[in-house]
């Protein structure tokens, strides 16, 4: 199926799959119709029709529409996921990223759902502020009743999406933002304790200069109503601060985004206030704006260990007329959601494969030598994208809200685009153009990939694999004992220099982590989406100094994830059963169910670090779950005594009738000396595996076989719900890089 007189695209095995899964055209039968060149062709030629409007004669637009073509085709650029869905396609929705209005009023609120509804339906992700919403308990006008507040109207949006699920093509995916001034900023940082809420919402809290000066001198800062404007009282700043930081360290959220600073790098002050971010952080929008984002892949930049500076610009420059042109064969979801957009013209244009460069020129990534690049790269990148829209100024006229806009001065650009430049996850589309993901280390040296059901293929990282074959250590089995972790500095076969070169992102220090973003961030006009990576011994006050080290650096915003704190569930305390006039209630004694003569069930077999263990899950009469079995592969030993007694303990909580779902909370993420890989991802230990078998129980029905719920999303963070394989923290997101999930769509 390839295209006729054009060149075929090299494309990974992985690439493919991702390909046919998410991006190819289907019949009604739901068959593969297009082939990968097929589909860059559609985009290609969509998108060059643009040029058409601005008076180009029909073999420009072929000629550039070639040029396109072959941009992509040597995966030098990619745009967006919507635009390499949609572009040339009935929906021709080509946008990843809004941002809709809030208002404090019941219309508002339910406007911005449906919106919303209609956005994740055409393949975009969205952001909220919810700020101006009145607080928890203020008065209703209409009913003189009392608001339930903004954490409460966040429940209807999340169930919207889930409800929605963007056709199965990309999900669902939400920022929500409150401001650190409103009333109900303490219940909204602790909204997501229960990692099973909100599962469709990235939160982050909008911290302002006040709050900061406040921090800094240990003072207190002011709660304001928004609908009253009036003082409701003060808080200390370094408590709400503490509670910020021991939520992110619990599970990850909620993040910290700068808004002042995102306000002083506003372009078009006189339109309006930024309020809200996209899903991922990256993309600050005003009401009602989209943008469009691509990226460069930086692993296609180099040659003969040098970068090549001469490609680089070029494909700069033909990406900034790419995304220009999406802005005008878009088809926008909302009339106010075009007219924003077309008013201001933004564009995001970043990178990918930022490792893979730093590998091919020997830079470790943690070096001083690697932020001095990150800087001369970006800076490269912004100068050159400023001067092709700049070009398309000329010739096309500047963006209309132009006049007093920041660029609106004596000797400033006249430029097309109001911003330029923007580091956005790349989850997906690295896969498909076969390099490391946005601005992030590596995240695994070797890791492995299920291809079929039971099928396991090991993927080694081929700039590792060439120079591990040139000094003569490569092994089958060595890469298979990397693959176990990712990583390769416990491996003296590997030579220390190589060790330094090849990190992944939890060899790296956070630190590190931040000092890189920012580096980036000094010449990006939106900002940056990046995981900063914990180890999981990490404490808070690492989080907090992190935190502070960015607002210090200059970053916009920050997303941190500790290794496995979604895999425990958070708990909060509840109030206290209160006994007789007062008095402390008594004890509840709970007695263990008795066991009946006969049941029934079922045992599955996982791998684990310390051989194959099986997992009998037995059901009372009922259908409750009873009791739980273990038996190690490898007979007796310590291991063997610790999993029979784990069985035992399980079997009396069941008994007790413990819910099964807080029994997997509580193992799982357990992790031991020697992890394994099954067909379902990591096996941290045999705790972690005893909780991946109830859970497939609990998913699959009777005797796990496949008759219970369907599309259940595992309640682990660390499995893909789609193909089982591990899922990394990257870029601000949940991406599996064996099957090209994303969480943030």
């Amino acid at each position: 199926m390839g295209v006729k007189g054009l060149s075929a695209i090299e494309l990974t095995d992985n690439a493919v799959k991702v390909l046919r899964r998410r991006y190819l055209k289907r019949d009604e039968e739901g068959r593969v119709v297009e082939a990968p060149e097929e589909l860059f062709w559609r985009v290609a030629r969509h998108v060059a029709q643009a040029d058409a409007r601005y008076g180009a004669s029909e073999a420009r637009v072929q000629a550039l529409a070639e040029e396109f073509y072959q941009m992509m085709g040597a995966l030098e650029f990619l745009p967006n996921s919507p635009t390499l869905m949609n572009a040339g396609r009935r929906l021709g929705q080509l946008s990843a990223c809004f941002v809709l209005p809030v208002e404090d009023s019941m219309e508002s609120i339910f406007d911005a759902v449906k919106h919303a509804a209609m956005i994740h339906k055409s393949g975009g992700g969205t952001g909220f502020s919810f700020s101006r919403l009145r607080p928890k308990g203020d008065v209703v006008g209409s009913t003189k009743g009392v608001s339930s507040g903004p954490v409460s109207f966040m429940t209807v949006f999340d169930t919207a999406t889930e409800a929605v699920k963007q056709g199965g093509t990309r999900r669902g995916a939400n920022m929500g933002i409150l401001s650190v001034h409103h009333p109900d900023i303490l219940e909204f940082i602790c909204c997501k304790d229960d990692n099973e809420r909100f599962t469709n919402f990235n939160i982050s809290v909008a911290l302002s200069d006040v709050f900061m000066e406040a921090l800094k001198s240990d003072g207190e800062y002011e709660l304001v109503n928004p609908r009253t404007g009036k003082v409701l009282k003060r808080l200390r700043a370094r408590e709400v601060f503490d509670l910020i930081v021991e939520h992110a360290w619990g599970n990850g959220e909620p993040g910290i985004i700068f808004m002042d600073r995102i306000n002083r790098d506003n372009p078009t002050p006189h339109v309006g206030r930024i309020e809200s971010t996209n899903p991922c952080g990256e993309q600050p929008l005003l009401p009602y704006e989209s943008c469009n984002l691509g990226s460069i892949n930086l692993a296609k930049m180099v040659s003969g260990g040098q970068v090549e500076w001469r490609r680089l610009e070029a494909v700069t420059r033909l990406a900034v007329h790419f995304l220009d042109n999406v802005i005008d064969v878009n088809n926008y979801p909302l009339e106010e959601i075009r007219r924003c957009t077309l008013a201001n013209r933004k564009i995001g244009l970043g990178v990918m494969g930022w490792a893979d460069m730093l590998i091919q020129l020997g830079i470790p990534y943690g070096s001083e030598a690697a932020l001095e690049l990150a800087q001369e790269v970006m800076g490269f990148i912004r100068a050159r994208a400023q001067e092709a829209s700049q070009a398309l100024a000329e010739q096309r006229g500047v963006f209309p809200n132009f006049p007093g806009s920041i660029y609106d001065r004596p000797g400033g650009p006249r430029l097309r685009n109001a911003t330029l430049t923007t580091i956005a996850p790349t989850g997906t589309l690295s896969i498909i153009a076969g390099c490391s993901s946005g601005i992030e280390p590596l995240f695994a040296v070797c890791y492995v990939r299920n291809v079929l059901e039971g099928t396991e293929l090991l993927e080694v990282n081929p700039y590792f694999e060439r120079l591990a074959r040139q000094r003569g250590f490569y092994s089958p089995q060595l890469m298979k004992k990397i693959a176990e972790t990712g990583s390769i500095k416990e491996f003296p076969e590997v030579p220390e220099e190589l060790k330094r070169l090849f990190v992944t992102a939890h060899d790296i220090s956070p630190r590190e982590h931040i000092l890189m973003q920012a580096a980036f961030q000094r010449h990006v006009d939106n900002a940056v989406s990046k995981t900063v990576n914990f180890p999981h011994h990490a404490t808070q006050e690492d989080v907090r100094e992190v935190y502070l080290l960015a607002y210090e650096l200059g970053c916009k915003g920050v997303t941190v994830y500790r290794d496995g704190s979604r895999d425990v569930q958070v708990l909060t305390k509840g109030a206290k059963a209160a006994g007789k006039a007062g008095q402390p209630a008594e004890p509840i004694k709970i007695v263990p169910r008795k066991r009946p003569d006969v049941i029934r069930g079922s045992t599955r077999r996982l791998k684990t670090g310390c051989g194959y263990l099986y997992v009998t899950i037995n059901e009372d009469e009922q259908g409750q779950l009873f009791e739980l079995f273990t038996s190690m592969g490898k007979a007796g030993g310590c291991a063997s005594s610790q999993s029979e007694a784990l069985g035992r303990l399980i079997s009396l909580a069941l008994r007790s009738n413990i819910e099964p779902e807080e029994v997997v909370k509580q193992l799982r993420g357990i992790s031991c000396h020697q992890p394994s890989w099954g067909p379902g991802g990591r096996v941290l230990s045999c705790s972690d595996a005893i909780a991946r078998a109830l859970e497939l129980y609990l998913r699959d029905g009777e005797g796990g076989n496949g008759q219970g719920p369907k599309g259940a999303e595992p309640l682990w963070i660390g499995a893909c719900p789609e193909c089982g394989g591990a899922v990394e923290h990257e870029g601000g997101c949940a991406v599996c890089h064996s099957c090209g999930f994303t969480k943030c769509g």
